[in-house]
């Protein structure tokens, strides 16, 4: 009993923590870095044990009306992205200029995260939700040039439309069951289902409500968009992995928009010249394979966390963002290597955590998504190949040395995050599965030297346009209600 006490009053002063640090960096901007550096290990500690939890701890705050929080191992995994994510970010802007504004907003962001990853009611999720659009609005907006307030802003708006369908829901959901839980979802008409669906799956970026992803996270600064990428759009995609183990009769849903945003994604990305648009349209792709298998998703947020966030941060460091350009234009070994064990794990390579993650995912699916997330598998391959095959070593006389110490200090934490990671699953390593890995890898880089480097395709842009994302949004929400009444 005594264990359950000390959990229950550990969890809330943990989630409280981020908030209180965050308003004191205004007061102490000195301490801003090593105070939110000591926040992210804090979560990381709190995380770690959670993985080998078999039972959920479950806590209702305020009657039945109120907040209900779960922790559990896969409240665990999520947290662990969290924590790892937000330390490298820190660690890469150790160095710069950024002031206590930054960290304070980053701290914000990164308590509102965790409140998300414990959630279990959806009244407490929209505030939560709600602070995180905030927060990462001022971080996106945070260089103050009119680009970055235009694309914040947009941001923005989607999200709060987003919330504001959401909301809708979640007050039909009451109305109907007389709880704001996630257990009353099975009361729910379908009607809520479909509008508070809709609103989860544009903030975690999934199939086409999620078309905003591509240009906020391309146009945002770079630990901004490793943060986004690594950890923010998962705060969409969590409730709904959370919701499809509670009730079976969801996964079919999901595990149709699972397949279909892992193929939208890597489609782009596949034929994307602009490197960080191109690991913005993967990140959508590997967020369909999450929802494909809500059983192993946290497993496979944490690997696709940390390497989205190395490749961000690797990204940022590349002479030019485009592909072409940078077929002439020679990387250092040190920079290449860190985007090639990156790039190598998200593509399935044995002794690399995405190899684990994806070989569990593909034996977890159902016998109807096989074929449709193998082609994905074999389209991020194809994606990543594009940076594995970067030329390196001796570099123009005029390129400028990565000075930031922070950038090799993120990259060594999340890559070996990775090699770390890589132990959770050794049932992987059969001889079928990493035959199979090596085939997929083999098939992609080749279909990328004989046929995608050459073919000149460029996919319309058309649907991500801020006209039409609020359309393409009403659309959805008409499919989500006839496939939750189908």
């Amino acid at each position: 009993m005594s264990a359950v006490i000390s959990l229950e009053t550990t969890t809330l002063i943990w989630i409280a923590l981020p908030f209180l640090i965050g308003f004191s960096i205004y007061l102490l901007p000195k301490l801003a870095r090593p105070l939110a550096l000591v926040m992210a290990l804090l979560s990381l500690g709190y995380s770690l044990p959670l993985l080998g939890q078999s039972t959920a701890l479950t806590m209702q705050l305020v009657d039945s009306f109120g907040v209900t929080l779960q922790v559990d191992a896969l409240s665990g995994y999520f947290v662990l992205t969290n924590a790892v994510v937000t330390a490298a970010v820190l660690a890469y802007c150790w160095t710069s200029n950024k002031g206590g504004f930054f960290y304070a907003q980053t701290m914000v962001l990164h308590g509102s995260v965790n409140a998300v990853f414990i959630c279990a009611d959806f009244i407490s999720l929209y505030v939560a939700l709600e602070v995180i659009g905030v927060a990462s609005f001022l971080l996106i907006s945070y260089a103050r040039s009119d680009r970055a307030i235009w694309v914040g802003l947009r941001y923005l708006f989607v999200s709060n439309t987003a919330m504001l369908f959401y909301l809708m829901g979640a007050v039909l959901l009451y109305q109907a069951s007389g709880t704001f839980a996630f257990t009353g979802l099975e009361q729910a008409p379908p009607e809520a289902v479909a509008l508070m669906s809709l609103g989860l799956l544009t903030k975690g970026g999934i199939f086409v409500s999620g078309l905003w992803l591509p240009l906020t996270h391309s146009q945002a600064e770079t630990p901004v968009s490793a943060m986004m990428s690594g950890v923010v759009v998962k705060t969409g995609v969590f409730p709904l992995v959370r919701c499809a183990l509670l009730f079976p009769e969801l996964q079919p849903l999901l595990g149709v928009l699972g397949m279909g945003t892992a193929l939208l994604g890597v489609s782009y990305a596949m034929f994307e010249k602009d490197a960080k648009r191109m690991l913005a349209f993967h990140t959508v792709s590997q967020l369909g394979f999450v929802l494909a298998a809500p059983a192993v998703g946290g497993f496979y947020a944490l690997t696709h966390g940390l390497v989205k966030s190395a490749l961000f941060l690797g990204a940022g460091q590349l002479p030019d963002r485009n592909f072409k350009v940078l077929q002439k234009q020679p990387i250092s070994w040190a920079l290449w290597g860190a985007l090639a064990i990156a790039a190598l794990s998200i593509s399935g390579l044995p002794l690399l955590a995405g190899f684990g993650a994806k070989t569990l995912t593909l034996k977890t699916i159902q016998p109807w998504q096989v074929i449709g997330m193998n082609v994905a598998a074999l389209g991020t391959a194809i994606s990543f190949a594009k940076f594995i095959f970067l030329p390196h070593g001796k570099q123009d006389a005029n390129a400028k040395p990565i000075n930031n110490p922070g950038f090799w200090i993120a990259m060594g934490v999340l890559l070996g995050g990775l090699v770390l990671a890589n132990g959770f699953y050794l049932e992987a390593y059969s001889l079928k599965s990493m035959a199979k890995a090596i085939l997929t890898l083999g098939a992609g880089w080749l279909l990328y030297w004989l046929v995608i480097r050459r073919v000149p395709l460029k996919l319309p842009r058309m649907m991500e346009q801020f006209d039409n994302l609020i359309g393409t949004m009403s659309l959805m929400l008409t499919l989500l209600f006839w496939m939750v009444l189908a």
